[in-house]
């Protein structure tokens, strides 16, 4: 059951919209199930001779009775309460006592209060109910409603579980603030996707993935389209800011401004500025790149601090694990803009889901993400991926390790009773995987291709490796698709100076691996970056790749085979060689 309490100006327009056919003709025999003082509430669903005019002149009577400087702006408070998909229809009755506990428990009116605020339970469908009160009580007061929205949740837990419906995930008071019902009406009237806030929402936190400091934060936001008023100091320095949609205005034709804090909690200045105290660092080496190696080269040191924030979040202590949630979300929102055009509408909802799942009573201590932060930089200065070739085998070998690390999320959220932040990061973790399936058909079929070809004594071999590293799971392994994939793999590995037993078990040593759908993938991957292969076959040099001038391969199989070895970053030593 959900309750969404809002506060707004036009009581008339409200009852009517109620009272009305719906934007799609969705409403259907609208009428009272509840009110302050039914004898007193004129129902213009059920009584042909009442009328709205009526019934707003009776809910509005003790706000009009107040001289007009003590009237308050925003009087007409409304609260839908919805029970979820699968829930049982209620009955008026029920609907009447639901309505009736809300209100006292929001304060609103609470029992045997004969001086309380009016208040009426509108039904117009057979899932929900809009409580609709004006903020004034009988004696000219305002009613005591502070975290009405909060008591709402709470009295809906109690209903839940008293009347055998779904018992939904309680609220801890670090969401973000969902749209108004005008905002949605807004959105749909003029033809937009999503509430102006939503959008908003996505690009603030676009414009601070990465970002070094807040002269650089406001610059992209002007960069992404958005008008930008910051509020300043005498002395210059920044108060506070907010952004508008262009063309987003109010009757009176003035820009319709949210304040960072009306975005999302975490996105108020104060909160951008404790991000970025500890900035990311510039990856120089990135700036040695080729312009159109970048977005690879940029893929693959953002998927080896995916994998150090999964072990973080596996060992760390709740700051360190907060702060990891912090930078997996920015990483995801970096990813998310720079995708190829046939993932990013799923790793945009990725980011979004995500964004619920950074947010929780646990402090971050925010230099523990900066790795984090320093890779979600790259791959925005890096620019957009192509989607093919080693940028496709590099996005498949991050969405594979960012899979993983929401996964991981999921288990620290549970673990602390953080039950919309787990539900979120699973939500997250679902777009991943259908994103990354996008992604990894091209250049997985070839590396598979490639394991077909090699001789039946060579992939008997790596078999027997694979069973002495995994040897639960040798079995399953060779069953899965990507197996091909993962002989090919170990034998490209061979060639280029690597002992397969020794970086098998380099791979296998990272934390949730049991977790993987398909452990086979998720090992090509680890093994590709650990041995810095190229991510996708054929011609390309991974953007890791040392080149000597002037110096030609004796075949094109050799580039594909015989890249040569870096070490890995952060890990001066090389991996184990053969004699």
């Amino acid at each position: 059951m959900v309750p969404d309490v809002s506060t707004g100006s036009r009581t008339y327009g409200l009852l009517a919209y109620l009272y009305g056919p719906g934007r799609r003709d969705e409403h259907t025999d609208p009428h009272l199930v509840a009110a302050w003082t039914p004898e007193l509430a004129p129902d213009p669903g059920r009584n042909p001779a009442a009328t709205l005019k009526q019934l707003t002149d009776r809910l509005d009577l003790p706000v009009l009775a107040l001289p007009k400087n003590r009237r308050p702006a925003r009087h007409v408070w409304h609260c839908p309460v919805r029970t979820a998909p699968g829930d049982r229809h209620l009955s008026d009755t029920e609907w009447a006592e639901v309505a009736r506990r809300i209100v006292h428990a929001t304060g609103i009116a609470e029992y045997g209060d004969d001086k309380a605020c009016r208040w009426i339970a509108v039904r117009h469908a057979d899932d929900h109910i809009h409580i609709v009160a004006t903020l004034k009580r009988e004696d000219g007061r305002s009613p005591r409603r502070h975290q009405d929205g909060i008591r709402a949740q709470a009295e809906c837990r109690k209903i839940e579980k008293e009347w055998g419906l779904q018992i939904l995930n309680e609220g801890d008071g670090t969401a973000a603030q969902r749209p108004t019902s005008a905002e949605r009406a807004k959105a749909e009237r003029t033809g937009r996707p999503e509430p102006a806030r939503e959008t908003l929402r996505e690009h603030v936190r676009q414009a601070l993935a990465g970002a070094t400091d807040e002269a650089e934060f406001f610059r992209r936001l002007t960069e992404a389209g958005l008008r930008l008023d910051v509020r300043r100091a005498p002395s210059g320095d920044a108060l506070g800011y907010k952004v508008a949609l262009p063309g987003d205005r109010n009757r009176d034709g003035q820009p319709i401004w949210f304040p960072g804090s009306r975005l999302a909690p975490d996105l108020s200045l104060p909160q951008i500025r404790r991000r970025l105290q500890d900035g990311p660092t510039e990856d120089e080496a990135l700036s040695a790149v080729r312009p159109v190696e970048r977005p690879a080269r940029a893929r693959r040191t953002a998927t080896h601090a995916a994998e150090q924030s999964v072990t973080q979040l596996s060992v760390g202590d709740d700051a360190v694990g907060a702060a990891q949630l912090v930078g997996i979300g920015e990483l995801l929102d970096a990813v998310a803009q720079t995708a190829p055009a046939a993932s990013r509408r799923e790793l945009s909802e990725a980011a979004r889901a995500f964004e619920r799942a950074t947010r929780s009573h646990v402090r971050a201590e925010h230099a523990d993400h900066r790795a984090l932060r320093s890779a979600a930089r790259g791959i925005v200065r890096a620019g957009n991926a192509l989607g093919k070739g080693e940028d496709g085998g590099t996005t498949a070998m991050l969405l594979s390790t960012l899979t993983l690390a929401t996964i991981a999320a999921i288990r620290w959220h549970s673990a602390r009773g953080h039950a919309q932040q787990a539900a979120a990061a699973r939500q997250a973790a679902e777009h991943l995987r259908i994103a990354y399936r996008t992604t990894s058909t091209t250049p997985m079929a070839m590396i598979r291709e490639q394991g077909r070809q090699l001789p039946e004594t060579q992939r008997d071999r790596y078999a027997h490796t694979v069973e002495g590293a995994l040897p639960e799971r040798a079995r399953r392994l060779q069953q899965e698709p990507g197996w091909d994939a993962l002989t090919a793999t170990l034998a490209q590995a061979e060639q280029a100076g690597h002992a397969p037993e020794r970086l098998l078990q380099r791979a296998i040593e990272w934390r949730e691996l049991e977790t993987a759908d398909n452990v086979s993938d998720v090992l090509v991957w680890r093994l590709r970056r650990i041995a810095d292969l190229p991510a996708a076959p054929g011609p390309s040099r991974t953007a890791t790749t040392r080149r000597t001038p002037r110096a030609r391969p004796r075949s094109p199989q050799d580039l594909t085979w015989t890249p040569t070895v870096q070490p890995e970053p952060n890990n001066p030593r090389r991996p184990g060689h053969r004699s």
